[in-house]
This record gives C-alpha cells, sequence and structure tokens, in this order.
C-alpha cells in the first residue's frame, strides 16, 4: 500500500465519472424507445399483439440479467476496458439493428425483441461499472460515489423519454435514406441517437478510463485487472472470506426493493384507468408527469442521502427506507365505501364497444360533447366488468394514490443507494465482478416478475389482493433486515482493520 498521489487521484476520479456516464447512457438506452414500441411494432409487423408487447419490454431486462455475471466474471480477472468496449458496442449494433426492422418482409417482430434483447444484454455493464466504482473508492467516498451512479442512472430514465418526445418532430414518415435503406423518423431517430452516443462513450473509455484501485482507507493498490500484474497479486487487506449470509440478504432484499418498484411503475396506468375513469390518453399523459415528478424526486433524494449516511450508517437509512415504502403501498389498501365506476358494455346494439385509431387520439370529454350518429362509439371508461372485483372493492381516492407516489418516490432511491453501498462494503477488497453480476441479475429478475404479478393478481383478484401481498413481502424483507442487521458491516470493520 502506498500513499495515494494527487496526479493518481485526479486520474481516478476521472475514470469514476466515465463510469457515471456508462450508466447514465445504459439507462437511456432503455427508456428512449419505451413509449414508441407499441406503435413502432404495430406498423412494423401488423400481426404483433400485446402480449408480444410484453416480451419485447421484458426482453430488456432477460438480456441484461443473462449479461450482468458474464461481464462480472470479465471484469474479474481482465482490464474492465474489455468488457465496457464489448458491451457498449453491442448496444450500438443492437440499436441500428432496431433502426432496420422494418426492412424485413416478415418476421418484424421479432427482429424487434432480438434488437431489444441485445441492448439489455449490452445493459450488463452496469455490473462491471458497480465492481470499478466499488473497488475504486474509500469507505468514506463509497456511499457518495454510489449515489453519483444511482443518480446518473435516474436521470437517464428520466431524459430518455424527453429525447423521445422530441423526436416526434420528425414524424412517422420522416426522411428515407434508399441508398442504404435508413428511415429517419420518429421511431428510428431516438435508438440512432443513442447508438451515437455509445460510440462517444467507447472513444471515452478508450482516451480517459485508467484502472485504479484504492482500499477501504483509500490507500493506493496494486489491481488485478492491469494487464502483466498477476491475477494473484492482492494486499493483505484482502484476507478473509466474504460473509455470504449477509451477501444472499442483500440480494433478497435488492430483489424486493426492484420487484415493488416495478409493481409500482407497471400498475400506475390500469390502476388510474379502472379507479378514476382515465382514457388511455389521459392515463399515459398524467401517469408520465407523475413519473416525471417521482424520477426528479429520487434524483434529489439521491444528494441527499449521501450527507445523511455520514450521521445515521447506512443500515437504518435503509431500514428507514423499506418502512417508507411499507407504509407507500398500505396507503394504497381501499379503505371507503364508494366504488369506481363500472366500465359500461353496450351501446344500442348490445355489442363491445371498439374504438378506431382516430378516436384512441381524442380527448374523451370532446367525444362526449359531440354529437354522435347512433352507431358510433367512445373509448370505454371505468372498471371492467370483466374485472369481478371492481363490483364489489372500493376505490382508491386519487389523494391516496398521489401520497403513496411521493412516499415510494422517497423510500426506492433509499433503498436503491443503500443496498449497493452497503454489498460493495461488505464484499470489500475481493473482486465484486461476479457479486456484482448477480446483484444486477436479481434486480433484472425482479423487474421481470413485477409486471406478469400486476397481469395476474391485480386483473383477476384486485388491488387489495395485490396491495396487501406486496405489504406482506415488503414486511419479510424488513423481518430478514433485522435478523441480519448485525452482519452488514463492512468487510475491514468485519476484521477489525477499521472502527466502524
Amino acid at each position: 500500500d502506498v500513499v495515494e498521489t494527487q496526479e493518481h487521484y485526479k486520474s481516478r476520479w476521472r475514470s469514476i465519472w466515465i463510469m457515471y456516464l456508462t450508466m447514465f447512457l445504459s439507462s437511456v438506452g432503455f427508456s428512449i424507445v419505451i413509449m414508441s414500441v407499441w406503435p413502432y411494432l404495430q406498423k412494423i409487423d401488423p400481426t404483433a399483439d400485446a402480449s408480444f408487447l410484453g416480451w419485447i419490454i421484458a426482453s430488456y431486462s432477460i438480456g441484461q440479467m443473462v449479461a450482468s455475471p458474464l461481464f462480472g466474471f470479465w471484469s474479474n480477472y481482465r482490464p474492465r476496458r474489455e468488457p465496457l468496449v464489448v458491451s457498449t458496442a453491442i448496444s450500438v449494433a443492437a440499436n441500428c439493428l432496431y433502426a432496420y426492422v422494418h426492412v424485413p418482409h416478415s418476421h418484424n417482430k421479432y427482429y424487434m425483441l432480438t434488437a431489444r434483447a441485445l441492448v439489455g444484454f449490452g445493459a450488463g455493464n452496469v455490473a462491471v461499472v458497480r465492481s470499478y466504482i466499488a473497488g475504486a473508492t474509500s469507505l468514506t467516498e463509497r456511499t457518495s460515489a454510489m449515489a453519483n451512479t444511482s443518480a446518473c442512472q435516474a436521470v437517464g430514465f428520466i431524459l430518455g423519454p424527453v429525447f423521445q418526445t422530441c423526436f416526434t418532430l420528425i414524424g412517422e414518415e420522416g426522411v428515407t435514406w434508399k441508398l442504404i435503406r435508413l428511415q429517419l423518423n420518429m421511431y428510428t431517430t431516438p435508438v440512432l441517437f443513442g447508438a451515437v452516443l455509445g460510440v462517444i462513450n467507447i472513444i471515452l473509455i478508450f482516451a480517459i478510463f485508467r484502472e485504479h484501485r484504492v482500499d477501504d482507507m483509500g490507500r493506493q493498490c496494486k489491481s488485478i485487472n492491469v494487464e502483466g500484474e498477476e491475477s494473484d497479486v492482492l494486499d493483505q487487506n484482502a484476507e478473509g472470506n466474504v460473509d455470504h449470509v449477509a451477501v444472499v440478504a442483500i440480494n433478497f432484499l435488492f430483489f424486493v426493493i426492484l420487484f415493488v418498484f416495478a409493481v409500482f411503475e407497471t400498475i400506475a396506468t390500469p390502476l388510474t384507468m379502472d379507479m378514476y375513469s382515465w382514457t388511455r390518453k389521459e392515463a399515459v399523459f398524467y401517469n408520465g408527469i407523475i413519473l416525471s415528478v417521482v424520477g426528479i424526486e429520487s434524483v434529489v433524494v439521491f444528494m441527499v442521502v449521501k450527507t445523511l449516511s455520514k450521521k445515521t450508517g447506512e443500515r437504518a437509512i435503509l431500514h428507514g427506507g423499506l418502512l417508507i415504502v411499507l407504509v407507500g403501498f398500505f396507503i394504497l389498501l381501499p379503505w371507503g365505501k364508494k366504488l369506481p365506476n363500472i366500465q359500461w358494455e353496450e351501446i344500442k346494439n348490445n355489442s363491445i364497444p371498439r374504438t378506431t385509431p382516430t378516436e384512441m387520439l381524442t380527448p374523451f370529454w370532446s367525444l362526449q360533447a359531440t354529437q354522435l350518429p347512433s352507431n358510433h362509439t367512445v373509448e370505454p371508461v371505468g372498471c371492467p366488468v370483466t374485472q369481478s372485483w371492481c363490483l364489489n372493492t372500493p376505490m382508491i381516492y386519487l389523494a391516496q394514490y398521489l401520497s403513496s407516489d411521493i412516499l415510494i418516490g422517497l423510500g426506492y432511491p433509499v433503498c436503491n443507494v443503500m443496498s449497493y453501498t452497503l454489498y460493495s462494503k461488505i464484499l470489500g477488497p475481493k473482486p465484486q465482478g461476479v457479486y456484482m453480476g448477480w446483484l444486477t441479475a436479481s434486480g433484472s429478475g425482479a423487474r421481470i416478475l413485477g409486471p406478469v404479478f400486476v397481469s395476474q393478481i391485480y386483473t383477476h383478484l384486485g388491488p387489495r389482493w395485490a396491495f396487501s401481498l406486496i405489504c406482506g413481502v415488503v414486511v419479510v424483507s424488513l423481518l430478514i433486515l433485522e435478523i441480519v442487521y448485525k452482519r452488514l458491516i463492512a468487510f475491514s470493520v468485519r476484521y477489525g482493520r477499521m472502527q466502524e
């Protein structure tokens, strides 16, 4: 161990900032097309239905879940620049594929599915990013660095749809470059923009990123990821075994945290349409605003938690974050007596109303105010009778819903940052690539199962069962946290090399 030089310190933090950028671009790659996937899918392949859309959305998380441990393992034994460049190049190629999914004459939906799965596979590099940051920061720097990483990820999720909205000005037809059969329109331009950002990221990784490692006290150490170094070069602080009980516990807690947030994101649109008789357009618009506000709230929380953790410690903040999430979902339970408006089933000809694409874009109140022909229908609103619980489950008031949004938007980022921070500290000086890969895979698995949970439990049993089960899962996670509370300490503290 040697005292860190000023030059090493500057180079180390420049490299960490490149990791922040990589995390930001990874989340932009997911969110920049999320609003336009469905209309683009309908345009290129009319045979695709809503269930196939679900597979396309899930394919990103599946790809990331598979890739995270692989890239993590790679980064444990080779220079991290290798998996970072390869993963980013895969994302760039996948985005280009997405821009060309309209070209084949058949099976277009499967090309889109492949493209999104490969984008997710490339996003498996977040395990490499977090393992690098864990190894390149001291214990006192760790929470702040992890919070900044999560904040960059959150900002990427927020700005992705903003970029998408700007590109809608190009229109559905856009401009066609016939020589290379490239269409620049509102569906393809965002992914090509993402590809350009990926190329810039690769250039910056080559130009600026360097391998660095410091111990828990901030002293400069040799890194096993530098070419020419022996793979068994580790300082004495690496001696000792990782507490695998604590590792498994954090993986479970992280799964729960990502699972409940995936449920929260997924359930927003159907819940508000059922409870408040919002049209599809209103639900997408209003929930888009709400989720944007929650995203901004999360970024603020990421910044505040860096200071707060120095006073209370990460374990206490994680405990508090889970309690806030529990209260947020408890508030969502139906308490009143008023039932939601029931969606009507028939208009004159006793048929289920159907809506043309043009009508879908017309505000509901505008259609109501118009003299319609006797055979003309509007979009049905309210809680559908096909969901039998609509007839006997009290409605969730708008104040409940908004209060829950605020609380979950407060608790989720707290739990997210503390999970990563505690995890990296528990692992200590050991190579963290594979471990971070499993943690990322846990989160990806949760994001896959969350929408499945909503589609089954909420649709068939209603919000009372859905939110009660979520509350139960959070209570179990709190009990597990209590059981392992004393084990969630830094590696150096566990072996008496530092005081807590």
